[in-house]
């Protein structure tokens, strides 16, 4: 079950209590699963392949249901998949923006909100581009200007650099630092990652294994307990 937040969990972006959630063949994927953010940032999950994080994420985006549990966010969450090709339905970039823009809104109003979304993650001149010219970054950063311009504030990013190149990796996940790291309206994100090293830039990480989440340590601490397995396990 899926609820708005109680007042003394509206200190934290997102609490998820005693989490259950089994696929129709009966194989449980979260068992009685937990996990508090402590405050706006970039938090990363990691763990093994059917360790319960894509579901976790999927969960607390709204698109399963768990039998058992709550979610509690004061926030309005959007999830990024690790292809961007998946939620990117319209052929221009300016024209896929605003089928998700939230709310009454004059046409000034929704071309300047279309603009200032591409502004945020460095798109900006490319509302009338084909979506089909851009490449996988590009792609990338424009499914997040997606969630922004529908107004979400907690990101749910599934391996988001997962089929990208080196620079295009690097170029998304320091986006992502640099919007959960803003002044004003920090926005909060939950990064899932096989990357042991795009953990250097998270404000925590934790480790899932099971269907549960275990504790926060540091985005070091985390590689320096995973090291010794090789990457692509991690």
């Amino acid at each position: 079950m899926v609820q708005d937040a109680p007042t003394a969990c509206l200190a934290s972006p997102l609490v998820v209590e005693d989490l259950t959630f089994c696929w129709s063949t009966g194989h449980p994927a979260l068992r009685h699963c937990n996990l508090q953010i402590p405050r706006a940032g970039l938090w990363m999950l990691v763990g093994s392949n059917g360790s319960g994080k894509s579901t976790l994420l999927r969960c607390i985006a709204g698109l399963l249901q768990p039998q058992e549990g709550h979610i509690n966010t004061p926030l309005r969450p959007a999830l990024v998949f690790q292809n961007p090709d998946h939620q990117l339905l319209l052929p221009s970039c300016g024209s896929d923006l605003m089928i998700g823009l939230r709310g009454p809104m004059g046409t000034d109003q929704r071309q300047q909100a279309v603009l200032q979304a591409l502004g945020q993650v460095g798109l900006l001149g490319f509302e009338q581009r084909p979506i089909h010219t851009l490449s996988g970054g590009q792609k990338q950063r424009l499914a997040i200007a997606g969630t922004l311009a529908a107004q979400a504030d907690l990101l749910l990013l599934d391996e988001p650099t997962a089929l990208l190149d080196p620079e295009s990796q690097r170029e998304v996940l320091h986006l992502i630092r640099r919007l959960c790291s803003d002044p004003e309206q920090p926005l909060t994100a939950l990064w899932i990652t096989h990357r042991l090293e795009e953990l250097d830039l998270c404000d925590g990480a934790a480790l899932m294994q099971g269907g549960r989440v275990g504790p926060w340590c540091s985005g070091a601490g985390m590689r320096r307990q995973l090291a010794p397995l090789p990457e692509g396990q991690s």
